[in-house]
């Protein structure tokens, strides 16, 4: 096999695209985990005096812009390039940042929120798309190793935001305003980087971008552009061509609810069943964070050679073990093992559960059909809190991380009747 052939059978991490969106997706989760983790919960509450209420139902419009305009920004995504939609979304985050550095009261900075969240929600439906693109153009269709690598942006993002923030605050000596400005620079960067994505990513341009302007194109195409229209073509087309298992829906909202109800009760356990002090907390979430961060890019590598289904009927078993254990100790050195075990166990399936949706979006509208599969995914970070929060205080504080236990169990269960549905349709064994 020469050496070009070689270099077709996976996804090169070091292509042009992965290192935009690696710098992208880094600086965007960089700054939303800034703001929503470090600081809007004590600049809204302790400096400008709004409650509580107010400050959940600011971060709740930015879940919702986030997850509403996914799929439609996947839609324009596909007519416009992936420069032009990310740059122009990218720059509402600028504006977001604005707005948050003046905003005084509750109305403004509800809506710089909603702002923020419209602004970020093109990220991973371009993101998913560009790689199912590369993945398509290579032999092996593999896209294991390259979800692993953005996914580990996101977590380092997310991980480093807060720290450093904080960090500014209580040692740098800086107030709010220097700190919201720091953000903003960020904001202008990540669009700066933006425009440096492809419009399209070789032979696969957005459908309508090479219908409207390619010189082959036939003269009746060569149209204006009718977004009514396209639209009604579009919803066709996904209709015609999205032949996926009825079962892969509830499992997009069951392997994000999952999170979801972990995610807000995680600190409360922490301090309220483990005792532990701030700097133990940090030293939990390294061991499960970190464990995770670590671990992608060679697990990813490693979906690439085996393929994704041994990886979550392993990672979703883990899960769901460790976190049923987790829920049950209250020893420090038991808890460390248990979120490791944890973090050990997403590191085997976001890759490989990304690359397991990959190869569920059909090669026509892949923005759009990536973008509903994200909204849908997206939702149950929404619901999963609902639900946590009312276990914590109705049932146990280890409710939650039984529940989200349970969750894995029939994600494990879903995905072996996908899995096997699949094998009938195609005839193979």
């Amino acid at each position: 096999m020469s050496g070009k052939v070689a270099q077709r059978m996976h996804i090169s991490l070091a292509s042009p695209f992965i290192m935009e969106m690696w710098a992208i997706i880094f600086l965007v989760e960089f700054v939303k985990g800034s703001l929503l983790v470090a600081l809007l919960p004590v600049y809204m509450e302790n400096i400008l005096g709004l409650s509580v209420t107010v400050v959940g139902f600011a971060f709740a419009l930015q879940y919702l812009g986030d997850n509403l305009f996914r799929s439609p920004f996947g839609w324009v995504m596909e007519r416009i390039g992936y420069r032009w939609t990310m740059t122009g979304a990218l720059l509402l985050l600028v504006v977001a940042v604005g707005m948050i550095v003046y905003a005084k009261d509750a109305v403004s900075l509800s809506i710089a929120c909603l702002i923020l969240g419209i602004g970020t929600s093109p990220l991973w439906p371009c993101t998913m798309t560009g790689i199912t693109e590369l993945a398509g153009s290579t032999k092996s269709g593999s896209s294991g190793a390259a979800m692993g690598a953005v996914e580990m942006a996101s977590l380092a993002g997310t991980g480093i935001g807060p720290i450093t923030m904080n960090f500014l605050m209580d040692h740098g000596g800086q107030g709010y305003r220097t700190v919201f400005l720091v953000l903003m620079g960020c904001a202008a960067a990540v669009a700066a980087v933006a425009l440096l994505l492809p419009s399209k990513i070789g032979g696969h341009a957005p459908h309508v971008v090479r219908d409207l302007h390619s010189e082959e194109a036939p003269v009746e195409q060569r149209r204006p552009f009718q977004p009514l229209q396209s639209l009604k073509r579009t919803m066709h087309a996904v209709r015609s061509s999205l032949k996926v298992s009825r079962l892969l829906f509830p499992a997009l909202f069951l392997q994000a609810f999952a999170i979801g109800l972990m995610t807000p009760v995680v600190t409360l356990f922490a301090h309220s069943e483990l005792h532990v002090t701030p700097n133990q907390f940090s030293l939990l979430l390294i061991a499960g964070g970190g464990i995770t961060v670590l671990a992608l890019i060679p697990a990813g590598k490693l979906v690439d050679r085996i393929g994704t289904t041994v990886f979550l009927n392993i990672g979703f078993l883990l899960a769901a073990g460790s976190l049923a254990f987790f829920s049950q100790v209250r020893w420090l050195p038991l808890a460390f093992c248990a979120v490791a075990l944890v973090g050990v166990s997403y590191a085997l399936i976001l890759p490989a559960w990304n690359a397991f949706i990959a190869l569920q979006v059909p090669k026509g509208e892949r923005g759009t059909v990536w973008g509903l599969f994200l909204t849908l995914q997206g939702s149950g970070m929404v619901a999963g809190p609902v639900l946590s929060g009312r276990l914590w205080d109705s049932v146990s504080h280890s409710a939650p991380f039984l529940a989200s236990s349970f969750v894995m169990v029939l994600l494990f269960g879903l995905h072996l009747l996908i899995v096997h549905r699949t094998k009938l349709k195609t005839g193979t064994s």
